[in-house]
C-alpha cells in the first residue's frame, strides 16, 4: 500500500477532505493532490498529516520475532 493510499484512508476514517488538509498543511488542493498523485511525500510531511488527523505515524521495518527497525 502506497502513502497516498493510507493518506486517503485515514482521510476517509477522520471525514476530512484532501481540500481540508491541503489548507491545513498551507498549501493548494491541486498542488497537495499532485504531490499525492506521484505519492512524493517525506517522512516529516507524513508525521505532519498524522498530526494534523490526530494520529501518529510510524514508519518502521518490523520482523517476524517483534524486532523493530526504525
Amino acid at each position: 500500500m502506497t502513502n497516498a493510499q493510507r493518506i486517503k484512508m485515514a482521510l476517509a476514517y477522520k471525514g476530512m477532505s484532501e481540500a481540508h488538509l491541503a489548507r491545513e498543511l498551507d498549501t493548494t488542493p491541486s498542488a497537495f493532490n499532485q504531490r499525492l498523485k506521484k505519492d512524493k511525500l517525506t517522512s516529516e510531511e507524513l508525521e505532519k498529516i498524522a498530526g494534523i488527523l490526530g494520529a501518529e505515524y510510524k514508519a518502521a521495518f518490523v520482523f517476524p520475532d517483534g524486532t523493530q527497525i526504525g
